[in-house]
């Protein structure tokens, strides 16, 4: 089979082009020579020796077509070192799938060098045996040149990603440091109250022991006397009355009791804050959002138990997989808010419930509410209608993110004059957990 065998001039192509075969022949060989691909044509054996390279070669790569026939090794030559290898270890596979695609890097005339798309197709004869491969040869280096840029560039915005994931890291780090901060006063009042007076107690407990071991001399010091029976009852009578051992009898239970229900605070306040931090607990876990709520209660009881009232109406609730110690951080965050929003005395209402897979928590207050023109801005980070330095701005934003990271969702009602009520919704099986390793 010849290349002349296809009819590349039918009597349609006369007509089109003017009716000669001369004029077809020569209007094919523009197309040829100005084609934004290089095409050419390589025996289907051996070293793949080119057999013709059509004339854009020479604008394209700087060589002129017959010198790339001339040589049989031409087109093996210039492919670059590197990418040579893996062209050559597959080209075999044009005989058995008829077509191969590679990118790779071609020497040009100045010894630079070009990215190239190289699309081959074996052609076969009448009787099925490889003829020739053809191919075409597309400068692909502008479009190499983007993809490295590209490339760059997603890097760069990964890094800066990186970068934002941290400074988003250390402002919620910034925000529980200041919600610790807020509430650490609070918490120190909270267990002073206790170890003050256990430690005036302990005060009066020592001088009474010392009171009692003074008795307990005279009683000894009188045995070792010779008296009747009636002088030695006279003599501990009248020890016990200065000693006044009926009072110190009584007020040594007070004092022992009331200094351990002072310790049972102190350490009623410690587990909560273990139990609001989750100290050591930082992957998803099954746990008591009641429980949590409690433990969130004791921490900011302090900041609340002067301005407002609580009320707790807890439904029925399944425990559920999460991350107790942030759920906790939103918990205080929307408490704190609410005893913020109430200026005089008023009531935090905490409600909860369950359905269809879901837990609620709603918190409310009577407090002063939020305007209308406010409450589409509240989840924004660091927009706050507080007082310059009563908030950072981060609380919501940081509430939000924590539910959204569980697969819930908080909802907000307003009225100004009349108090808020955030719920937040979440799964009992959130998608995050159940993908957790």
């Amino acid at each position: 089979m010849q290349f002349e065998d296809f009819d590349f001039f039918s009597s349609e192509a006369r007509v089109a082009d003017g009716g000669t075969p001369a004029a077809s022949a020569g209007r094919l060989q523009y197309l040829l020579d100005n084609t934004p691909s290089i095409i050419y044509c390589t025996v289907p054996s051996g070293d793949f020796k080119m057999t013709f390279v059509s004339n854009n070669a020479l604008n394209v790569l700087g060589y002129h077509p017959d010198e790339m026939v001339a040589d049989p090794n031409f087109w093996f030559d210039h492919i670059h070192p590197d990418d040579a290898p893996g062209i050559f270890s597959s080209l075999a596979q044009i005989f058995v799938e008829g077509a191969r695609a590679y990118e790779y890097r071609f020497r040009v005339r100045d010894g630079s060098y070009l990215w190239m798309h190289d699309s081959l197709r074996l052609v076969r004869d009448e009787h099925g045996v490889p003829f020739e491969v053809i191919g075409s040869l597309t400068d692909i280096t502008e479009r190499k040149r983007m993809e490295a840029m590209l490339q760059a560039r997603g890097e760069e915005q990964q890094l800066l990603i990186s970068k934002l994931q941290e400074a988003h890291d250390q402002l919620l780090q910034a925000e529980k440091m200041a919600s610790i901060g807020q509430l650490a006063a609070g918490i120190a009042h909270e267990i002073n109250n206790p170890i003050g007076f256990v430690n005036s107690n302990m005060s009066s407990l020592q001088a009474y022991v010392g009171t009692l071991f003074d008795v307990i001399g005279q009683y000894e010091a009188a045995m070792r006397q010779p008296a009747d029976a009636a002088a030695l009852a006279a003599r501990v009578a009248s020890v016990r009355e200065r000693a006044d051992l009926a009072y110190l009898q009584a007020d040594m239970v007070d004092l022992v009791n009331e200094s351990m229900d002072g310790l049972k605070r102190v350490r009623d306040i410690v587990q909560a804050l273990k139990d609001f931090s989750h100290v050591g607990e930082t992957d998803w876990q099954i746990a008591s959002l009641h429980a949590g709520l409690d433990s969130t209660l004791n921490i900011v009881s302090n900041e609340l138990k002067y301005k407002a009232r609580i009320e707790k109406q807890y439904g029925e609730l399944p425990q559920i997989n999460c991350l107790a110690s942030q759920l906790n951080q939103v918990f205080m965050n929307l408490l704190v808010n609410a005893g913020q929003a109430i200026s005089g005395e008023g009531v935090i209402s905490i409600r909860t419930g369950h359905a269809d897979g879901w837990v609620w928590v709603e918190i409310g207050d009577t407090g002063a509410g939020i305007a209308p023109e406010h409450l589409h801005r509240i989840f924004e980070p660091f927009f706050t209608t507080k007082a310059v330095g009563s908030g950072t701005g981060l609380g919501l934003s940081l509430s939000y993110g924590i539910v959204n990271k569980h697969g819930g969702r908080i909802e907000v009602a307003s009225e100004v004059g009349r108090g808020t009520r955030f719920t937040v919704h979440l799964p009992v099986a959130p998608p995050a957990a159940r993908a957790a390793p």
